[in-house]
């Protein structure tokens, strides 16, 4: 400025002025603090590092549905965007039953190949409860086998193998389980078994086994087997020999033949990919589903419900709905309620 008269020079240090603090202005507009969005509903959040919270959006597409027998839990939820769409006592720690094989099947293949032999132990054939059957005493069979044997016929056989293989033993298996949902953030999940048969010590909610789910299909090898209905894979299945007057079994290479429990892939719901369901007396039925359609992927958690697959069915249909015609409210006045 040097050579100007004093008040040009005083003019000119006003407008680099009003210049600089509109420019913080500017800046402070497009650069704040990220506002964080009011959850409606608080027991509906989700928890995981991986991918953030499940939790209402900023115009969330909400679902109504009255049933005449309402399941203990349960949630509605989209797995890409985040939101809950429909909840009831989503944070409420209930039995889980088989659910819990959604977490041993995440930390079988975290650790172990789907080529390795396992061991087909006595302890796996004694375990009460649902089984694979046709497992050979004293041999071997493919990991994947017996991944495919836990998933879908719900296999406690299969869940007692596979645990003492990976880890040499059944209690070090459950402290990886509890350790992998620390890691995913879990909030009211305990496990105390790989199978899920023993309700004492084996609790989640709504919420974190919507979690779970979502870890569970971020796994390629898992998201493929609990989309199948039914499978057939190489296996040694028993034969009965007669030798004289005398009878024994023989283990020769065969098929076996495995089916999934999903009451939404045996209704042939359109879209299904999956996931679980369990059972126990304590438990109740309990189903944890996913349907994807028109790029968008809807889950379900239903606990101790009296019908997974028809309550399922109405609550996906809704959510479905909802995101078609996201300014309206599916199933306000639902002309009957579900039994």
């Amino acid at each position: 400025m040097r050579g100007q008269s004093g008040p040009l020079r005083l003019a000119l240090v006003v407008l680099a002025a009003l210049i600089a603090g509109a420019a913080v202005m500017v800046r402070g507009q497009n650069v704040g603090p990220a506002v964080t969005p009011v959850v409606a509903d608080s027991s509906a959040v989700v928890h995981s590092p991986s991918a953030g919270r499940y939790a209402t959006g900023a115009d969330p597409v909400r679902v109504a549905v009255r049933f005449k027998r309402s399941p203990r839990a349960g949630l509605l939820f989209d797995l890409r965007s985040g939101r809950v769409l429909w909840s009831r006592g989503a944070g409420r720690r209930a039995p889980v039953a088989s659910l819990a094989k959604m977490m041993t099947a995440i930390v079988v293949v975290d650790l172990a190949q789907p080529d390795e032999l396992v061991p087909i132990t006595r302890e796996a054939l004694a375990q009460d409860g649902s089984k694979v059957g046709l497992l050979p005493p004293r041999r071997s069979l493919r990991l994947e086998i017996l991944l495919h044997g836990l998933l879908l016929p719900s296999g406690n056989d299969a869940a007692v193998a596979l645990a003492q293989h990976v880890t040499g033993s059944v209690p070090e298996f459950v402290r990886q389980m509890n350790a992998a949902g620390r890691r995913m953030g879990l909030t009211c999940t305990s496990f105390s078994s790989p199978h899920g048969l023993q309700d004492a010590g084996n609790l989640s909610c709504a919420r974190d086994l919507a979690v779970i789910a979502r870890e569970l299909l971020a796994r390629p090898r898992l998201a493929r087997i609990v989309g199948l209905q039914r499978v057939a894979l190489p296996s040694l299945l028993p034969r009965t020999i007669k030798r004289g007057k005398r009878r024994r079994t023989v283990w020769r290479p065969g098929l076996l033949h495995m089916s999934n429990h999903n009451p939404l892939l045996r209704r042939g719901y359109p879209g299904t990919t999956g996931i679980k369901t369990g059972y126990t007396d304590a438990a109740g039925r309990c189903l944890v589903g996913t349907v994807r359609r028109r790029g968008a992927t809807l889950g379900v958690v239903l606990l101790a419900s009296p019908d997974p697959g028809a309550q399922a069915t109405l609550l996906l249909d809704r959510g479905f709905a909802g995101l078609r015609r996201p300014g309206r409210i599916p199933g306000l006045r639902p002309r009957a309620p579900l039994q």
